[in-house]
């Protein structure tokens, strides 16, 4: 530890490491992110690929940047980064935007050869001075002569040795921020155990990371970061998609009905069959199908074998898997579809976020096909939200579409592990035998909820056939009745409307009594929310709500909001829940703020949008 009178403590800081595809910066900023959870540190992460697979290596187009914050009061990556940390000149041309006027700059000065210039396109030979920045804010680190000289006796190629260098980076920021190593060291171990050669070499690499700051560049500012008060429990770094897999594991515990997932590949929802595909160990069945299509076919069946079933995609999938989940509304089956949002139409913009798909989710199948709705506002939050909408699906009988999206799946937060206690136990709808006994048919339903009986195959006396066919109220046989028809529509409808009575109410926060509100849904919620907290600091009263179900909506939602004379919702679309709440508020005026540009909102872009609305 340095000696306290060179730490200047701070309340939280933005780092973002940018560099080629290949040198490691997701790596690097995921163990930095990972170590400041532990040590009780609120966090955000934010990582941004690269569309292309694999860009020339150096050039403006390959640059791959993961940014986060560490600190008390987080909610968003940032803004703009206190640190940026750039292995190459073309990182540092592409990422000098999202940098603060008086930002510090960690740089390989090894890298600034003619070659990785011209590549990124200077016109000088002087990337500092050609970008105006001032030489007091910049370490040039020289990273490749340090890698040489660390690691002359181990035994490693030229190649090796230079893939330890976001290790460097990593031990430079770390004495930057007065962390421990430790930390680091014991996530290295369990990365690289068994490679110890390679352990070694970056355990080297990252102690002389450390020592190049503090030995050379001691007289500058060494920050520390104020722990933020957390609630007592173990703490650990999570992504969305890790969280989202890891709820419906918890579901399927709660509900005692075995885990199925049939899904096909596809960014950015691949991690969550990643995941659940390690899980063999509690009893998880994780099928990769041939296509999207046989992905929600081999969910439905498992439903209709009484497993909690799952299916995970993207947009592209999701409209592919329209017709199953039309099946699914119409045999009435349990079903969790996960819409991991990203840029589109078509194949767009695989790596980028957007809240495109909410239309699609609601209405994208033929007929009147209604299905529960439900989205997770921040990764952490995507563990609670796949729990909600497996006993959702359970306990009503119904397909329910989660969505999320590129942002909160890929990006992390500090994340309390739950006790046991923490969350109910689920109880499916299921047949019970004295049920049966009473005289059942495969439609009979619960007159409450709506929701009609879950029958087990192997159930003595329960032999039954669901469908894609229309349905007799009462007997259950096909039927092509025209009352019968708009008698089973409405009790579908009425089925989800129904589960209003089973999901919190609407509850304003901030200041509640104010006469604006901002409202977003999904994964915007740490932006909005920041921002609604700086207006009203800053004297301007506003209420604010993220919702998370949306079909249905909270019972109290349209009373709720009429109480407000202007609503101003924030989306990352053209303004489709807008749209979809002016259909629930005739006559109110839904003011608008919209972004399209596959990437998050910045906090400054939501107040100056909520100013403008507030002065008009």
């Amino acid at each position: 530890m340095l000696q306290e009178t060179n730490v200047k403590p701070i309340e939280k800081v933005v780092v973002r490491f940018a560099g080629d595809s290949g040198d490691g910066m997701q790596l690097a900023g995921n163990i930095f992110s990972n170590i400041s959870a532990e040590i009780g540190d609120e966090i955000s992460t934010f990582p941004d690929y690269p569309a292309e697979i694999r860009a020339p290596q150096g050039s403006l187009s390959g640059v791959s940047g993961y940014q986060v914050s560490v600190g008390k009061g987080v909610h968003t990556p940032g803004d703009e980064a206190d640190v940026l940390v750039a292995m190459n000149p073309a990182a540092l041309k592409t990422n000098l935007r999202y940098l603060k006027r008086d930002g510090i700059i960690v740089c390989d000065g090894d890298s600034f050869t003619a070659a990785n210039l011209r590549k990124a396109e200077y016109k000088t030979d002087d990337p500092v001075k050609e970008l105006g920045i001032d030489p007091r804010r910049i370490m040039l680190v020289p990273m490749a002569t340090l890698l040489k000289g660390t690691l002359a006796d181990s035994g490693l190629d030229q190649k090796a040795i230079m893939k330890s260098k976001n290790m460097l980076a990593l031990g430079v920021i770390c004495w930057l921020f007065d962390r421990p190593l430790e930390s680091v060291l014991k996530k290295l171990h369990n990365k690289f155990a068994k490679k110890p050669a390679v352990y070694e070499a970056n355990a080297k690499v990252l102690q002389a990371g450390w020592d190049y700051g503090h030995n050379t560049h001691s007289s500058m500012p060494v920050y520390r970061i104020d722990t933020a008060q957390s609630t007592p429990g173990t703490y650990t770094d999570v992504t969305g998609n890790t969280a989202t897999a890891w709820g419906l594991i918890l579901a399927s515990e709660k509900s005692g009905r075995p885990l199925f997932l049939g899904s096909y590949p596809i960014t950015p929802a691949t991690d969550i069959l990643h995941e659940l595909a390690k899980r063999k160990d509690l009893g998880v069945k994780a099928v990769q199908m041939e296509d999207e299509i046989a992905g929600i076919c081999s969910a439905i069946g498992a439903s209709y074998a009484g497993h909690l079933a799952v299916t995970s995609t993207s947009g592209p999938g999701l409209a592919l898997k329209s017709e199953g989940i039309g099946l699914a509304v119409m045999a009435e089956l349990p079903l969790v579809v996960i819409d991991v949002q990203r840029g589109g139409p078509s194949t767009g913009l695989p790596t980028k976020t957007e809240q495109t798909d909410l239309l699609q989710a609601l209405y994208g199948r033929n007929g009147e096909s209604p299905v529960c709705v439900v989205s997770a506002v921040s990764p952490t939050d995507c563990f609670h939200m796949a729990f909600e909408a497996a006993r959702i699906a359970m306990e009503h009988m119904t397909p329910v579409i989660l969505l999320t999206d590129a942002y909160i799946a890929n990006g992390s937060s500090a994340w309390r592990i739950p006790e046991p206690g923490d969350y109910p136990e689920i109880h499916p709808h299921l047949l019970s035998a004295e049920r049966l006994e009473q005289g059942w048919l495969p439609y009979d339903r619960d007159e409450n909820t709506k929701a009609r009986y879950w029958a087990l195959p192997g159930m003595p006396g329960a032999m039954h056939r669901v469908g894609g066919l229309e349905k007799d109220y009462k007997t259950s046989v096909i039927s092509t009745n025209d009352a019968n028809h708009a008698l089973m529509v409405e009790t579908r409808r009425e089925k989800i409307a129904r589960i209003a009575d089973d999901i919190p109410e609407m509850k304003p926060m901030l200041d509640a009594d104010a006469d604006t509100i901002l409202l977003g849904w999904g994964g915007t919620y740490g932006h909005l929310l920041t921002a609604a907290t700086e207006l009203n600091a800053a004297g301007k009263r506003l209420a604010f709500w993220q919702f998370r179900y949306i079909n249905p909506l909270p019972k109290n939602t349209i009373e709720t909001l009429r109480r407000y004379k202007r609503i101003i919702v924030a989306e990352l679309n053209t303004g489709m829940f807008a749209d979809y709440l002016q259909m629930h508020l005739p006559g109110q005026e839904i003011l608008r703020i919209n972004k399209i540009e596959g990437q998050p909102f910045l906090v400054k872009e939501i107040v100056d949008g909520v100013t403008k609305f507030m002065e008009d």
